[in-house]
């Protein structure tokens, strides 16, 4: 639901969400400014005003950073994602397979999912999973999601070693990850 409130002389549009999954109140704001309010089911809008003016100095701070960024959206849908998953399984294992001759990793199953927020994950158990959006990204950003993914398998972290890791199969990952967060895949 489209909603509006003023902000110390300030119109802020955002976007009310409902959830029951949710048991407290999120805020986010996305490339381009948008503004995302999440709320559990039994709250109230007058509590949800009340949260978005006790954090105005974040949501402001947060939404000037973002509106540098000129969004860019893949197109996603529930339609879309039983089309294009095998596509994403092909071109991820092939890609895994490809930089794992170099790094020799063991991992257990490769799956792909469609995620609101996440590229990819590694589980505890060496399951890489990815989403199927992967497949509309530049092939250079295609291959850091699957090296960074690898790299878990070693470092189930971001630390230094991990970086290092990731940066002998990609040494410009800092600038794809720059990229990458311009992109948003909602």
């Amino acid at each position: 639901m489209e909603k509006q409130i003023k902000l110390h002389d300030r119109e802020i549009k955002y976007t009310l969400k409902t959830s029951k999954k949710a048991k407290c109140l999120r805020l986010s704001v996305h490339c381009g400014g948008s503004f995302v309010v999440t709320k559990p089911a039994g709250l109230g809008e007058n509590a949800v005003e009340r949260f978005i003016i006790q954090k105005s100095k974040w949501v402001f701070s947060k939404i000037d950073y973002f509106k540098k960024f000129s969004p860019v959206a893949i197109e996603s849908g529930h339609r879309k994602y039983p089309k294009c998953k095998n596509d994403a399984l092909k071109l991820v294992e092939e890609r895994i397979f490809y930089f794992n001759k170099f790094y020799n990793f063991k991992f257990g199953r490769i799956s792909i999912k469609n995620q609101k927020t996440r590229w990819g994950s590694c589980s505890g158990k060496g399951n890489l999973n990815f989403n199927y959006k992967i497949l509309f990204l530049p092939p250079k950003a295609a291959d850091y999601l699957v090296v960074h993914e690898l790299c878990h398998l070693k470092e189930m972290n971001h630390s230094k070693k991990f970086w290092n890791l990731v940066a002998q199969a990609v040494p410009d990952y800092l600038e794809i990850r720059r990229e990458l967060k311009k992109i948003m895949i909602s």
